[in-house]
């Protein structure tokens, strides 16, 4: 879907960033609607134009984007290997036991944060424990 592409880009684009030492963040609201999603556009909006100006340098210019593409394509194939996984499984995993199976070890914040997606897109994605306390949470495909 759409969804999983723009998800597949953030994914991407914060990995290309974390490869080339490049701090981010993420902000996750706890719910969609016109007021946060417009309070999130006017404060990256002003972050982004404010910051460029104090270091002097053209904040939209972006170089990164073909890296974030080809990065989000790599989160795109781990997100199906992962549901893969969970299909086959017929009882919960941990994220870590999620990662060691698809062979990304290394990935698990990106796992989650596929995982998260999914489930709050309806993807049959169920999160047993807290989803704030990802290293005691379990997740199976129902």
């Amino acid at each position: 879907t759409s969804g999983d592409y723009l998800s597949g880009f953030l994914q991407g684009t914060r990995q290309a960033l974390y490869e080339n030492q490049r701090d981010s963040i993420t902000v996750t609201i706890p719910k969609v609607n016109p007021k946060n999603v417009g309070a999130l556009i006017a404060l990256y909006e002003r972050a982004v134009s404010f910051y460029g100006s104090l270091v002097n340098i053209n904040a939209y210019h972006q170089p990164g984007v073909e890296a974030g593409k080809k990065a989000a394509a790599t989160v795109l194939e781990l997100q199906q290997q992962v549901v893969n996984v969970l299909k086959q499984e017929g009882s919960p995993l941990s994220l870590a036991e999620i990662a060691q199976k698809v062979g990304a070890d290394d990935k698990i914040e990106i796992i989650y944060k596929i995982l998260r997606h999914l489930a709050a897109n309806q993807k049959n994605i169920v999160f047993h424990g807290n989803v704030g306390q990802p290293v005691n949470l379990t997740v199976s495909y129902q």
